[in-house]
């Protein structure tokens, strides 16, 4: 059964989501195996690489692989299968969209049956819309649409100033909105909210 952990945004160099990973883990299985998309950027960022091959045996990953965006299908297919964890990192939501979509690897995220977990950009990816901050500045919020393997509304690294914009936006959706270190675990069964996760709804903050 696929599991979605969408993380409001973890800071992986501080590891100040740890909890959250460690719940994603187990629910995994014993050492998984885990596979990283790093599709939300343009920049190789081997720093951040290192960074999360480290952080995620040290919570116990058996092996820790990159799906890079240049290997034909086929080895994409064959590293999602073999894996327990999917990773989606942060960086720009609608890059790491365009990406899954143009390389078929939507329906690698849609087949798998264990645990996919995205972080800020990765969780609004995962969703049927997400929230972010206009291109004009931070002050206005917009909606975009996201690939739908959950229905909800997110809003990552949430903060209570965008209350009043959220609200508005919220009149005609309901929307969660999750601070960083907090996280929404989702089935196709129950949704479970990990942490002070904020919902919007009929233009209030309930």
């Amino acid at each position: 059964m696929l599991r979605l952990y969408l993380q409001g945004g973890e800071d992986i160099e501080k590891r100040d989501s740890r909890g959250l990973n460690e719940r994603a883990f187990r629910d995994a299985g014993d050492s998984p195996a885990v596979a990283i998309f790093p599709w939300a950027s343009k920049a190789r960022e081997e720093k951040q690489r290192r960074l999360m091959v480290t952080y995620f045996k040290e919570m116990g990953a058996r092996t820790v692989r990159f799906v890079e965006h240049s290997l034909p299908f086929t080895e994409m297919v064959a590293i999602a299968e073999s894996s327990d964890i999917i990773y989606l990192p942060d960086g720009d939501a609608k890059l790491l969209i365009a990406s899954l979509r143009d390389s078929g690897s939507l329906h690698l995220l849609r087949l798998h049956d264990n645990v996919v977990i995205g972080n800020s950009a990765g969780a609004m990816a995962l969703c049927g819309e997400y929230i972010v901050p206009s291109k004009s500045g931070v002050d206005e919020l917009a909606v975009e649409k996201g690939l739908g393997l959950s229905d909800i509304v997110l809003s990552a690294h949430y903060e209570p100033s965008q209350d009043p914009q959220l609200e508005k936006l919220s009149k005609d959706r309901s929307i969660f909105a999750i601070p960083g270190g907090a996280a929404i675990r989702s089935d196709s069964c129950s949704l479970s909210l990990l942490g002070e996760v904020e919902l919007f709804m009929d233009g209030k903050k309930l």
